[in-house]
């Protein structure tokens, strides 16, 4: 149970920093600028491309050996930034695609009642996106919880690093157990609020 104030800080950190910073890339390959567009497509390319584990260990060991220990990270500072810069590129791709679908003609009425780009964003497009945006965004949510597994590898001691130690000092693999049925509560709990906030939405 002490592994769980870990993972759920790692899951909140996550989501906090990689929800904007997914939307702010998302606006950015929309954008004019095609250098920008171009940078923001390899960024997605490479991070949604290969595993979160790889990433981990890169972010972990692979910057200190490139950087001779200038970029060093402990532990949980380095999952904190694998998981915000991972999960934003695939909300990146999650909220460009929900604004995509959002018809031409909303834009062409926004502006025709003089909105700016930003303002029609605001009001006009993005409200109307969240409806395809947030069924995919339950489903990454869900996943993130299950991929804090992942940070074990590193000794940083969330629900199932502290669960391996367990069963290794006792012998008895009744915390296999109880680290499965926390996970199945976190993701119970996702799954219920998802559900809430479309039936919000659709009610709207």
């Amino acid at each position: 149970m002490q592994g769980v104030g870990v993972t759920l800080q790692i899951y909140w950190v996550t989501l906090f920093f990689a929800i904007p910073l997914g939307l702010f890339c998302a606006l950015g390959k929309l954008g004019r600028f095609r250098s920008v567009r171009l940078l923001l497509g390899v960024y997605t390319w490479i991070f949604r491309g290969t595993p979160l584990l790889l990433q981990l260990f890169f972010v972990y060991y692979g910057l200190p050996a490139v950087t001779g220990k200038l970029v060093s990270f402990q532990p949980l500072v380095a999952c904190h930034v694998t998981f915000v810069v991972n999960y934003a590129a695939y909300f990146t791709e999650i909220f460009r695609a929900g604004i995509q679908s959002v018809d031409r003609g909303q834009y062409e009425a926004a502006n025709a009642l003089g909105m700016t780009r930003w303002k029609s964003m605001r009001w006009v497009i993005l409200p109307q996106a969240a409806r395809t945006i947030l069924p995919p965004t339950g489903n990454e949510a869900i996943n993130l919880i299950k991929d804090t597994a992942l940070c074990s590898v590193i000794a940083v001691g969330e629900i199932l690093r502290n669960a391996v130690v367990s069963v290794s000092r006792d012998m008895n693999v009744t915390a296999y157990v109880i680290a499965a049925l926390i996970y199945l509560a976190f993701t119970f709990v996702i799954i219920q609020l998802f559900r809430f906030i479309e039936k919000k939405l659709s009610y709207y």
